[in-house]
C-alpha cells in the first residue's frame, strides 16, 4: 500500500512539473514576438531621430501628416518610403508624423499655435500572433534642435 501511495505522489509531482514546463515554454515562445515588436518600436523612433539629425528640412519637414510612412534600410542608413516594408518577413512597422501645437506657456497642447520645429512621431508595429493580428504603438516628440 505504501508503494502504491508513494508511486502516486511521485507521478502527480512529475505530471505537475511537465505541465508547468509546457506552460512556461508556451508563454515564453508567445512573448518572443512581443519583445521583438518592442525593440522594433524603439528602433523606429531612433531611426526618425537619426533622420532628424541628418537634416530636419530634408527628412522631417517635408513629410506629410496624412501619410503613413515605412522605414527602409539600405545597408548604411534609414529612409522613409510609402511602400510597406516588413521586418524579418513578419513585422510591419510604420511611422506617423503629426503636427504639434503649443499653448501660451509654450507647452505642448491640443490647441494653440502650430510649432513648425516640433513633430509627434508615432511608431506602430503589427504582426500575426496566434489567430489574430497584434498591434503595438509608441509615441515621442522630436524637435529641430540643430536648426538644419
Amino acid at each position: 500500500m505504501e508503494i502504491i501511495l508513494g508511486a502516486s505522489i511521485l507521478t502527480v509531482g512529475i505530471l505537475a512539473l511537465i505541465i508547468s514546463y509546457t506552460t512556461y515554454v508556451k508563454f515564453a515562445l508567445s512573448n518572443q514576438k512581443n519583445v521583438q515588436a518592442a525593440y522594433l518600436l524603439e528602433e523606429g523612433i531612433e531611426a526618425v531621430t537619426i533622420l532628424r539629425d541628418k537634416g530636419w528640412t530634408a527628412n522631417i519637414a517635408t513629410l506629410s501628416t496624412t501619410t503613413t510612412y515605412y522605414l527602409s534600410w539600405n545597408g548604411s542608413h534609414f529612409a522613409t518610403t510609402t511602400t510597406a516594408q516588413y521586418v524579418d518577413g513578419q513585422f510591419l512597422r510604420s511611422v506617423g508624423i503629426s503636427d504639434v501645437k503649443r499653448d501660451g506657456s509654450d507647452r505642448i497642447a491640443t490647441a494653440g499655435t502650430w510649432d513648425p520645429n516640433t513633430k509627434k512621431i508615432t511608431a506602430t508595429v503589427s504582426y500575426f500572433q496566434g489567430h489574430a493580428t497584434t498591434t503595438k504603438s509608441i509615441a515621442s516628440y522630436i524637435s529641430n534642435i540643430y536648426s538644419n
